[in-house]
């Protein structure tokens, strides 16, 4: 078993071989413990049930009912707003040690509860229990890390000074007060665990709502975050239309602050709409995506490179922010490149993500696999050449959920939108090139900038890389992922242009400044 701050990978998992067992049995008790339920919202100590549910079905099987949900009305997120200021008076003046001590509540919590998340994560959003696993490892890690970063930093509190004779002078980082937090579906658990713990940890309170593909899995973090000791109103959970609640988080001026993973249109829309219809500026904290490229130059370990680009490219079927969605492959070794990745890919197995050899599940829901349909055929119709897959499965045991081929696709002309847009899907588009300069220079046409990745055994071509990249998150010769696998404490999440807005990543030393605002207080005592 992975011992606590032990960096989690496939072989670490795989080493310990009571976790498939344990994995196995909350697979079946999770079916009556949690799923086909229905759950209330919480705001404060209250349950409430608005009148009106929404089902939460599994994209492995459409048959599986999930849970029902309640669709919060704009008074209840009003009531969430009010209950998470009336909290904060309390919650701020607590001292940070015993807020802390939460914080450690809740990793123990987690780490216990850790089998049944990850089944329900499975069930949720299709993710295999690798990962699934992996994603709870990470939420324990991170909230381990911030707890260090917050005894370092003496909860935020440092001597300064003096201006002038006789002044005794310090800086003492306070919390704005109320913030939203906003989590998507492909990290349901871990990336909402984040934004909470960001606020939570920094004395925060927090109206939390997931999204709706995935809303049982943030209802098991917010038990976690209670459980450990946060009190009523420190945090609240909300579920229902998005639509209904961005319209009154960004007009409400009890928000304090919004913390948002997503797509860039609904990021760029809740920045513009928080920061026009508030009195003053307030803080945002996004994350939203990218077009993430790798680049592998003839000297490269080619199977190395390749295990990177398909792990990196078709884990979590490209689900994840941090996918290598573009491939650059230097002209030289291209054709050899394209044909072990292209051999190596049709190895993967696709199914049922609860089946321990699957390594692709299901896309998450109708839309994305009509999306998925759609992109082939436009690739298709400009030219690009399928070198591998591009099919929708059907059949047994794919006909009840959204099962697509992991697809290549060559020969698309670079100036198409699918080079530009993040897709969020399976699909790896490849072009040629002849020189590193070429490549930097294809890999940077984007207005994203999370993560990105390059492969070669050339430390020259590497440092050259570093230097001339213009993304946040950066990798070389990275087996395990290309471009994904970020951990709290080792590398910062952090995403340049249209992928972020502070500036300052989550797992990196300076996140928590995100949630805190700097008082000097100055005392004359001469």
């Amino acid at each position: 078993m992975a011992s606590p701050g032990q960096k989690v990978t496939y072989v670490t998992l795989f080493a310990d071989p009571n976790i498939h067992p344990k994995y196995e049995e909350a697979l079946e008790r999770v079916k009556d413990e949690y799923l086909g339920r229905s759950y209330p919202i919480h705001i404060g100590d209250r349950e409430i049930r608005t009148g009106e549910e929404f089902e939460d079905r599994s994209p492995v099987d459409t048959s599986i009912l999930v849970a029902r949900f309640q669709k919060a009305r704009r008074e209840h997120i009003r009531q969430a707003i009010e209950e998470a200021n009336r909290a904060f008076e309390e919650w701020s003046e607590t001292d940070w040690r015993e807020r802390v001590k939460v914080m450690e509540r809740a990793a123990q919590l987690i780490d216990e509860r850790k089998f049944e998340i990850a089944a329900v994560i499975t069930y949720e959003v299709g993710k295999n229990r690798l990962e699934a696993l992996a994603e709870c490892w990470e939420a324990i890690d991170a909230i381990r890390y911030y707890i260090r970063v917050m005894q370092e930093n003496n909860g935020y509190e440092k001597e300064m000074g003096p201006g002038a004779p006789g002044e005794r002078c310090k800086m003492v980082a306070k919390p704005y007060g109320a913030w939203v937090v906003i989590s998507p579906f492909n990290f349901p658990f871990m990336l909402a665990n984040g934004m909470i713990q960001g606020a939570l940890i920094t004395g925060n309170t927090v109206v939390f709502k997931p999204t709706s593909e995935a809303p049982l899995a943030g209802y098991l973090l917010y038990r976690v975050f209670r459980d450990a000791g946060a009190p009523p109103g420190a945090i609240n959970f909300l579920t229902g239309p998005g639509d209904l609640f961005e319209e009154e988080v960004t007009t409400n001026p009890g928000v304090a602050g919004i913390a948002f993973t997503g797509s860039k249109d609904v990021g760029m829309r809740l920045y513009r709409r928080f920061l026009t219809s508030q009195p003053y500026p307030k803080p945002v904290v996004l994350e939203m995506g990218s077009k993430n490229p790798t680049i592998v130059t003839e000297k490269a370990d080619i199977g190395k490179a390749v295990t990177g680009v398909i792990r990196a490219a078709f884990g979590y079927g490209g689900q994840k922010c941090s996918a290598t969605s573009r491939l650059y492959v230097q002209e030289t070794i291209y054709e050899r490149f394209v044909e072990e990745l292209v051999r190596e890919t049709s190895r993967l197995k696709i199914g049922d993500p609860r089946e321990k050899d699957v390594f692709l599940g299901p896309v998450i829901n109708r839309r994305a696999l009509e999306n998925f349909k759609a992109y082939v055929a436009e690739a298709k119709a400009a030219g690009g050449q399928v070198l591998y897959g591009g099919e929708v499965l059907s059949g047994e045991p794919f006909e009840r959920g959204f099962y697509v081929q992991p697809t290549i696709i060559a020969d698309l002309p670079l100036d198409h939108r699918l080079w530009k847009e993040e897709l969020f899907l399976p699909i790896l588009l490849v072009a040629k090139f002849k020189t590193l300069e070429e490549a930097l220079r294809m890999a940077n046409d984007t207005d994203y900038g999370l993560t990105a990745g390059i492969f070669s055994e050339d430390p020259k071509e590497v440092e050259y890389f570093f230097r001339r990249i213009q993304f946040g998150v950066c990798y070389a010769n990275r087996r395990g992922g290309a471009t994904t696998g970020a951990w709290p404490g080792a590398q910062t999440f952090v995403g340049w242009k249209a992928s972020g807005a502070t500036g300052k990543g989550v797992g990196g030393p300076h996140y928590l400044l995100t949630f805190l605002r700097e008082q000097a207080q100055t005392v004359v005592v001469e």
